[in-house]
């Protein structure tokens, strides 16, 4: 099955509005010359307003970092879907590695805020990876098994097909080690199997999986070659114009 590629920038907490408005504008310009694929950035909540109305327009896709399993509530400092949709936003990451291991966030609570988002009509992109001790125990498959079933617990089918998965090794992120194309590879074709078994072939065949972990221009097309590589899931190259662009137009 043919599936459209998506690279995706996580800017995590960086960027003043202007600044984010701008590389906006520039990442926007590139998306247009990539009719092929989809391009997204995910801005800090303080900039999705004004990057939504500054991209309008455009087929530059805009996510949130995060999203509340809520529609609203007495719950400080978290967004809700409804009002990331009221911004023009489509789209959240859910689980990412930082989410996880440095504010606590288990399966179980990302299960519910990737529920929170698509019971509020936006589509969410369920990070999962090992640690480094996780993969030197040779407990990889265990790990990522684990996350996928409990971050997908009652998700449906019909649910799935608005669903990516992002497969980010912890070791690899923000440590400008990378995976290699075999390694990474290996768990895409595991995650995908995964998926089968949990749902059905045409359903996982359908399921677009991101590489996410030290991304950069000078890797990015060995990994795109891979058979189950959709994508990227990109941090720090993601900050500046020519190297997201580059990475947005792999060959």
């Amino acid at each position: 099955m043919e599936r459209r590629p998506f690279i995706a920038g996580n800017w995590k907490m960086y960027l003043t509005l202007g600044e984010a408005v701008q590389l906006a504008q520039a990442v926007a310009a590139t998306s247009a010359a990539c009719m092929d694929r989809d391009v997204m950035v995910a801005p800090s909540f303080t900039s999705l307003a004004a990057i939504c109305a500054a991209t309008q327009g455009s087929n530059l896709l805009v996510g949130a970092q995060n999203i509340a399993w809520e529609s609203e509530g007495a719950f400080t400092g978290e967004i809700s879907a409804p009002m990331l949709k009221d911004l023009g936003v489509e789209w959240a990451i859910v689980g990412h590695s930082e989410r996880r291991h440095i504010f606590g966030e288990n399966n179980a609570m990302v299960n519910r805020r990737l529920h929170g988002a698509l019971n509020g009509s936006i589509q969410p992109i369920l990070c999962v990876g090992e640690t480094l001790a996780d993969r030197e125990a040779g407990n990889t498959f265990t790990v990522l098994e684990n996350q996928v079933r409990e971050g997908l617990a009652a998700v449906t089918g019909q649910q799935m097909a608005r669903v990516t998965l992002a497969y980010e090794p912890v070791w690899a992120i923000g440590t400008g080690k990378t995976a290699s194309k075999e390694q990474a590879q290996e768990v895409h074709a595991f995650l995908r199997q995964l998926l089968a078994n949990l749902y059905e072939k045409n359903i996982a065949e359908a399921v677009r999986i991101l590489y996410g972990g030290s991304v950069k221009p000078d890797n990015i097309d060995d990994l795109m070659a891979q058979p189950d590589i959709d994508g990227a899931l990109v941090g720090g190259a993601a900050l500046k114009a020519e190297s997201f662009d580059r990475i947005a137009r792999f060959t």
